[in-house]
């Protein structure tokens, strides 16, 4: 009795880190007619659309707390200063990692802006009318404005 052959398209199912090994030991040794071709294709193109989610995500949650940092000055605490920067850092790093996404984030700001709004307002209670329609930051200042307390 044989056991059942395993198919790149087995082991991309059944063992995904096995699979990624595999690729990759296939790729060292030129072996690209042995490749899954497929399902590379779409871990390469997931890896792009992680790094934007990521981006996306992170410009949320700095934006949010922008929002509280300005309009809720007396809850401002060093927890908050640390949120804010840990963003700013991880943003910088994404930016200096994949700088193709640096353009992306001008497309995506606004809308980024209007998601951490309703975060924003979710949080804290306030009524989201009270925050600006339009994003009283602009990106540059966003990115690199110093709080003071």
């Amino acid at each position: 009795m044989n056991a059942p052959s395993v198919t790149s398209q087995n082991l991309y199912d059944q063992d995904f880190y096995l699979w990624t090994q595999t690729i990759a030991q296939k790729l060292k040794e030129h072996k690209f007619n042995e490749i899954d071709l497929p399902n590379l294709i779409e871990e390469v193109e997931s890896m792009g659309r992680s790094e934007k989610r990521e981006l996306k995500s992170r410009l949320i949650v700095l934006l949010m707390h922008l929002l509280e940092w300005q309009y809720q000055p007396e809850k401002r605490s060093e927890s908050w200063c640390s949120t804010i920067t840990e963003q700013r850092i991880c943003i910088e790093a994404l930016l200096e990692d994949s700088p193709s996404l640096q353009p992306l984030i001008t497309e995506v700001f606004e809308d980024c802006y209007q998601k951490a709004r309703l975060k924003a307002s979710d949080e804290t209670g306030i009524e989201l009318n009270f925050f600006p329609n339009e994003c009283p930051f602009s990106l540059e200042e966003t990115l690199n404005i110093q709080l003071t307390p």
